[in-house]
């Protein structure tokens, strides 16, 4: 899970230095700052998308979807 609003870098940022090393580890950010432009200007290095407040149950849907088990 990645903040899009960090102090010291922003989650967009460390996002993508993280996605230099690590392209396959998905990256979820949670944000209180979601319009329609910001996933898409987001959309190319996040691989979903969670919407401030929400609920355990979409949090559980969202990191399930993105488990793997080898």
């Amino acid at each position: 899970l990645m903040d899009i609003k960090m102090p010291v870098m922003d989650g967009y940022t460390a996002a993508k230095k993280i996605k230099e090393i690590r392209p396959n580890l998905p990256i979820i950010a949670q944000t209180a700052y979601a319009t329609k432009q910001d996933f898409i200007k987001y959309n190319h290095i996040f691989d979903d998308y969670l919407t401030k407040p929400y609920s355990t149950d979409k949090l559980a849907e969202i990191i399930n979807k993105h488990l793997y088990f080898k």
